[in-house]
């Protein structure tokens, strides 16, 4: 497995390309062009200036998170091909560029959802939280004003500018999408990028819903095991696979992981690895990665990830705000840090495993 780090960019982040390349076992980052809106067409030349950057410090660019799906495709609105060709002309760019994996997610309106971006545990952390009972009180014409104020002055990644003052226009447009129109939705979406993804040999890594049910009444389609099958499935490409991302599946308690690594083996492009407590039914609050911190057995988790064959890109995903840092909400230095240095160890210990026991 290649771990790496996620990054936003020298304008976005607060971390830095040179903190990154000082932690144990990272070989590269998970990237973005954060100030280009969905829809719009990734210029080659911002492409390779941006993957010069990170090269310069001894990293690589080891895959994209995200090009962000425009609306219009997600609600299959007429204007949907016009913004798909403008996607194909992104991975096109990205091909070119020699970058073969990009995540995304085909989640509407909201790309995910916490009721409290910085709850303080028992240790003077804070961590990201989820409670239903509060989200179920919030107007969602109101979320991303609430949002804002807790992010610590950073964009948070889903909750661009481009559609603050939009959540009434956006949830008109998804009135008539229920679960099988978004899902048809993203199935007309693959077939269109296959030729462009097989052409580069360009891995598509869909991200789980985050919550892994609905939010606000809007439809969901990536949330458990039979669901991530149909999708594969739909579109039977090696192009076509899934993000693992276990604190998504993992906010769900009845998504056996493992269980889901094995059914989908071989498909499985990209994982994001983190931890979550569940507190109740629909309320949990992240963890730190350490096993014992949280209700996922992480350790059974990379091991079978590490027996499937999995030898992609794997990141720490979002971590508790410690240390007194201050960053983008999940996304600090010091906790991912020591995440990826746990992670590393649980690596090892599978591949030794494997070793001795042949």
């Amino acid at each position: 497995m290649e771990m790496t780090l996620r990054w936003f960019g020298k304008k976005f982040d607060s971390v830095t390309l040179e903190q990154i390349r000082q932690i144990p076992g990272v070989e590269g980052v998970i990237t973005t062009l954060y100030d280009i809106p969905a829809g719009e067409v990734w210029p080659l030349e911002r492409i390779l200036k941006l993957q010069s950057e990170v090269n310069e410090i001894g990293l690589k660019i080891s895959g994209i998170e995200s090009v962000n799906i425009h609306d219009a495709i997600k609600t299959g609105d007429k204007s949907r091909d016009y913004y798909i060709d403008n996607y194909i002309e992104t991975l096109k760019n990205l091909g070119e560029s020699g970058i073969r994996m990009v995540c995304y997610n085909f989640m509407p309106v909201f790309d995910w959802t916490r009721s409290d971006l910085a709850k303080k545990r028992e240790d003077g952390s804070t961590v990201l939280s989820y409670d239903q009972d509060i989200i179920d009180a919030i107007d969602p014409e109101k979320m991303f004003g609430a949002i804002e104020k807790k992010s610590n002055g950073f964009i948070l990644p889903g909750w661009e500018p481009e559609r603050l003052g939009k959540v009434k226009e956006l949830f008109k447009q998804y009135r008539e999408v229920d679960d099988e129109k978004l899902f048809h939705n993203l199935v007309y979406f693959l077939k269109a990028i296959r030729p462009v993804c097989e052409k580069y040999g360009i891995h598509m890594a869909i991200h789980p819903d985050d919550p892994a049910w609905p939010v606000f009444k809007l439809p969901r389609i990536v949330t458990g095991k039979e669901s991530i099958l149909r999708i594969l499935k739909a579109v039977d490409s090696e192009f076509n696979g899934i993000t693992l991302c276990t604190g998504s599946l993992g906010s769900k308690r009845e998504n056996d992981i493992c269980d889901i690594i094995k059914a989908a083996q071989g498909r499985i492009h990209f994982a994001h690895l983190r931890n979550i407590r569940h507190l109740s039914a629909g309320k949990f609050d992240e963890a730190a990665h350490l096993s014992r911190d949280g209700s996922l057995d992480m350790y059974a988790i990379v091991k079978t990830l590490y027996g499937s064959g999995f030898c992609g890109p794997v990141r720490p995903d979002h971590g508790r705000s410690i240390w007194g840092e201050k960053s983008m909400p999940g996304y600090g230095l010091y906790d991912r840090a020591l995440g990826a240095c746990y992670l590393n160890g649980l690596i090892e210990a599978a591949e030794k495993e494997e070793s001795e026991s042949v």
